[in-house]
């Protein structure tokens, strides 16, 4: 896979990232493990984390990967407080899980139930000291003493009060405890954070899809996620709603985009495409689902095919997406 320089960390990375986020919610530990390791046999290399994934376990589940494995960046976040009631979690894994198995229907009522015991209280008031906390913290669920890209997760620009997180950002840089630091925040509040807090903003980690404009060249390395969830629902049913517009678009970017599966891959590729200088996150528990974008990230013949899409979704997406009824846009 296609390897990059991970901003001003110092190191290099694969483009596509493996996003932690679905790591130890349904999964148990051991099925995890398993999952982290589909992503490293496939080739990537490149591990996006923070304290509340996973019921506040995340981070300690890649911590025993990284074990085994030290070749890989990781990145991980401070701004929202860990999970609370982190052991109820644990125990009522072993209880339901059996349930859940039987009773399918559970599922969705049980996950409700658990985001709600371990939703966490407040959040970070972005200061030095706090910051610091949070940080060792990591580096101790990590089981490491170097953190590649350490990100203020869902910070805005009002936040940013103590100057002296600045300078702890800074010095842990120096000290190698960090390789580089910067902004995990929605895309709609980058654009302030850039103006008034520049300095923040050394790496930019936010949601882009074909929906969104093109990135200006230059400027903060950036990290994106979110090419598909609600996007892709959103497109895949608006163009299997118009069926004469479906095919239209299937010929000109030369693939059937009715079919959920293509029009993913090039979701994806595009993704990749419109972003050279960056790297983009996918999160997937299925090994075979891994595997596919691996293979959709090498796939040199799907360049092209994705341009037009991303081109087709310019030009006519978003009055689409309106006409379906998309309430989002």
């Amino acid at each position: 896979m296609d390897q990059i320089a991970l901003g001003s960390s110092g190191r290099k990375t694969t483009r596509l990232g493996y996003g932690c986020s679905s790591l130890m919610g349904a999964m148990g530990r051991r099925d995890s493990l398993a999952v982290l390791e589909s992503a490293f046999d496939a080739g990537i290399r490149h591990f996006d984390v923070a304290p509340t994934y996973g019921y506040g376990e995340a981070e300690s589940c890649l911590g025993e990967f990284l074990q085994k494995h030290s070749d890989v960046t990781v990145a991980t976040k401070y701004g929202i407080p860990p999970a609370r009631n982190v052991s109820f979690i644990g125990m009522a894994r072993g209880i339901v899980r059996p349930l859940v198995k039987q009773l399918p229907g559970l599922k969705k009522r049980l996950a409700g139930m658990a985001h709600t015991a371990t939703r966490p209280v407040g959040r970070a008031s972005f200061t030095a000291s706090q910051a610091k906390e949070s940080l060792e913290r990591s580096l101790a669920a990590l089981r490491t003493d170097h953190i590649d890209v350490w990100l203020l997760h869902e910070v805005e620009a009002l936040d940013l009060q103590d100057d002296g997180l600045l300078r702890l950002l800074e010095d842990e840089v120096a000290k190698g405890t960090i390789g580089t630091f910067g902004i995990g925040s929605e895309a709609a509040k980058v654009d302030d954070l850039l103006i008034s807090r520049p300095a923040y903003c050394r790496t930019l980690q936010y949601e882009w899809s074909v929906l969104d404009a093109p990135v200006p060249f230059g400027g903060p390395f950036r990290i994106h996620h979110r090419a598909l969830t609600k996007n892709f629902r959103s497109l895949h049913g608006a163009l299997t709603k118009d069926t004469v517009l479906c095919r239209r678009w299937s010929e000109k970017v030369g693939a059937e985009l009715g079919d959920r599966e293509q029009l993913a891959n090039l979701m994806l590729k595009a993704s990749l495409v419109m972003n050279p200088g960056s790297v983009i996150l996918f999160s997937s528990k299925n090994p075979d689902h891994i595997q596919n974008n691996v293979r959709v990230a090498g796939d040199a013949t799907l360049d092209a095919p994705a341009q037009r899409l991303y081109d087709l979704v310019q030009a006519e997406g978003k009055q689409l997406l309106q006409e379906a009824g998309d309430e989002a846009l």
